[in-house]
């Protein structure tokens, strides 16, 4: 697989599967492009060009002491995009902090080349909690956080996961390889990495971004996510983007593609096919915010 290297000449891994029309996906926060692995597997069967890469300062990608915010990652995708001759068409899929990489370029580059966007239990529009982003988080989870990582990483990690996917004394929704999967590609990446890029998509304001989403876009977010409130989030592109379509999946977590997969990989291929969503009756879409749909867990 190829290493893309930047305009700042940072080198980043890359890989593509399959062929067709291209499907561009950007990995969560710590983690690296594998976790798209079973989605890129089955876009490949289904005819499309799954691309993934790590980002900078994580997976196997370099670890340069700078460049961890928005409008470097946005160029780094966009470096991603030509390298691999995807941009002519591309569907965008960002999970989590990746979603950011997708409002930056939409707004940084007027979405040049890209047919379609996906974000998957997304920070966009805004994390952070502030007298006018009240349903945020506040920044002294951030700075716990932080706190956390310094002191010891590898402990912090370990707790981290548990809430990414939903854990819990009766709830164990992936397996404990799953787990460990996580934390060692977590301990993959650099400590700077890491810490910058988490206060990159905790403070980072995305909403002036968001008309710029001018193509079909699908919101997809769990309503228990405790690592990035659906109502931050998800609900409030739902709101600012007319024609999004929301579909919230029910009692799910933050890690969406580990913990619903096979549902996952499939709205996910609906949406790049063209094929609609998942429908309910109008009278109960007319109670709900902008075009939401409320799918129970499965």
């Amino acid at each position: 697989m190829p290493m893309i290297e930047t305009r700042d000449g940072t080198r980043l891994y890359a890989k593509s599967w399959g062929d067709g029309p291209p499907v561009v996906l950007i990995h969560g926060w710590p983690l690296s492009g594998d976790s798209w692995d079973p989605v890129s597997n089955a876009l490949a069967d289904e005819g499309f060009r799954a691309i993934a890469y790590d980002r900078r300062g994580f997976g196997r990608s370099d670890q340069p002491s700078d460049g961890y915010d928005y409008d470097t990652f946005a160029d780094d995708l966009a470096d991603v995009m030509a390298a691999m001759n995807a941009n002519n068409g591309a569907a965008l899929v960002g999970f989590s902090m990746g979603g950011g990489e997708i409002a930056r370029y939409m707004s940084r580059y007027g979405g040049q080349g890209v047919s379609r966007v996906a974000l998957v239990s997304s920070v966009v529009p805004y994390m952070l909690q502030t007298d006018d982003n009240p349903e945020g988080v506040p920044q002294s989870t951030f700075d716990e956080m932080t706190e956390g990582m310094l002191e010891d990483r590898a402990k912090f990690f370990t707790g981290f996961f548990r809430d990414f996917y939903g854990v819990g004394m009766l709830s164990k929704p992936v397996s404990d390889e799953t787990l460990k999967l996580s934390w060692a590609t977590a301990m993959q990446a650099g400590l700077r990495p890491t810490l910058l890029s988490a206060k990159a998509f905790a403070t980072t304001d995305f909403r002036g971004d968001l008309p710029s989403f001018s193509v079909p876009t699908l919101v997809i977010h769990g309503t228990s996510d405790a690592t990035v409130p659906i109502e931050a989030t998800g609900r409030a592109v739902a709101r600012a983007v007319p024609h999004a379509t929301l579909i919230e999946y029910d009692g799910e977590p933050h890690g969406l593609f580990a913990t619903q997969t096979e549902r996952l990989t499939k709205d996910l291929l609906d949406f790049v096919s063209g094929r609609p969503a998942e429908t309910m009756p109008q009278e109960v879409i007319d109670t709900l915010t902008a075009q939401t749909i409320v799918a129970p867990s499965i």
